[in-house]
């Protein structure tokens, strides 16, 4: 029997596996697993969306014209040259489908967010996985793996899932290295949580080049990961293009109240962050002081290393008896890691106090 076949590489791609919820038989569960915010959603955006629900029957603006004047006001752009989406997933996809394809190829660090593999495959292009350089994207590398097949470099900074970040002047010397016909995509989509002074989330880059786009979330610190949306900004002919294959009506009517409401929720971005800055070495030194190595992260996460993959796994299954979802990573081709999100205060000692009684567990 004949069935209709896809292209061969679709069947290729290995399928996003999203972070666990839920654990059979356990009443309270610790969701650490999809570096989500650490408060949930802005009390202004919840009520955007309840408001919305009268809306919800028409369909949207599909300039989303409201929520980038939101976001240029908010950051100081060009609200013309941001396009939004549905998560950064969309327009990190729209991007390796515009500029990839057969017979061209895509450059990513070793580690890099999985999606661009796939939105890679997905756009029949042939990635190329750099090796990093203590789980940092090698930017030298990557620069010596470009072809002139090359068309698109994924870049994430601060890296999901390893936390590492690219300081703007070795982002700056990178860009201005690569070929003028190839495009370089900056993941910014923990931005908010970063307070280091060597930081630059793409912004200027974008603004001194031709070829460079910054994509942002709203899925991390302002709360709205089941909303799905999110936005980048570029130069005017990159946006020519996004507008031309994005969906015509990609972010619905309640994501975007939801999201110019959380945009000027009051001190909401600013408390985030200060949580994240004084809870995530929290957790990182409540986790080593058990004898499991944390990998620095500038992210809403840390990247505990427990040196195998039988270790790894112990350790996470340790976790989910006590309720705790963390993320496996061998997706990632770190198999002996587990990435943890910063939660709530409460969160992050309960986590310490599981690590230290697994010490125990395992050290008998």
């Amino acid at each position: 029997m004949t069935v209709p076949k896809p292209r061969p590489e679709i069947l290729g791609i290995q399928p996003y596996v999203a972070g666990e919820s839920d654990l059979p038989g356990i009443n309270r569960v610790l969701k650490l697993s999809s570096n989500e915010g650490a408060f949930g959603t802005p009390p202004s955006a919840r009520q955007a969306i309840i408001d919305a629900l009268d809306e919800v029957f028409r369909y949207p603006d599909g300039s989303a014209r409201r929520l980038r004047e939101a976001i240029g006001k908010r950051f100081g752009l060009d609200p013309d040259r941001i396009v939004c989406g549905a998560g950064s997933d969309d327009l990190l996809y729209q991007c390796a489908l515009a500029f990839g394809g057969p017979g061209r190829e895509i450059i990513m660090s070793a580690h890099g967010f999985a999606i661009y593999k796939i939105a890679g495959d997905y756009a029949g292009s042939r990635v190329v996985k750099v090796p990093e350089r203590n789980l940092t994207a090698d930017l030298d590398a990557m620069l010596a793996a470009v072809t002139p097949a090359t068309r698109l470099v994924f870049l994430a900074n601060p890296n999901n899932p390893t936390g590492s970040m690219l300081p703007a002047a070795d982002v700056a010397r990178f860009q201005a290295a690569l070929p003028a016909h190839v495009l370089l995509v900056l993941d910014s989509a923990y931005a908010e949580y970063v307070t280091h002074p060597d930081y630059e989330p793409g912004i200027k880059l974008v603004d001194a080049s031709d070829n460079t786009i910054m994509t942002r979330t709203f899925s991390k610190i302002f709360g709205l990961g089941g909303m799905r949306i999110g936005w980048c900004y570029a130069p005017p002919h990159i946006v020519d293009v996004l507008n031309r294959t994005r969906g015509p009506f990609n972010v619905s009517v309640a994501a975007q109240a939801a999201a110019i409401a959380a945009l000027s929720e009051p001190g909401w971005v600013e408390a985030g962050r200060a949580h994240n800055t004084k809870y995530r070495p929290i957790l990182a030194d409540g986790i080593a002081a058990t004898g499991v190595k944390v990998w620095p992260s500038e992210g809403n996460f840390v990247m505990a290393d427990f040196g195998t993959v039988e270790q790894a796994n112990a350790a996470d299954e340790f976790l989910r008896s006590h309720g705790i979802i963390v993320r496996k990573i061998g997706g990632y081709g770190l198999p002996h890691c587990l990435r943890i999100t910063v939660g709530t205060a409460e969160e992050v000692g309960l986590v310490i106090e599981a690590f230290q009684e697994l010490a125990r567990h395992t050290n008998g």
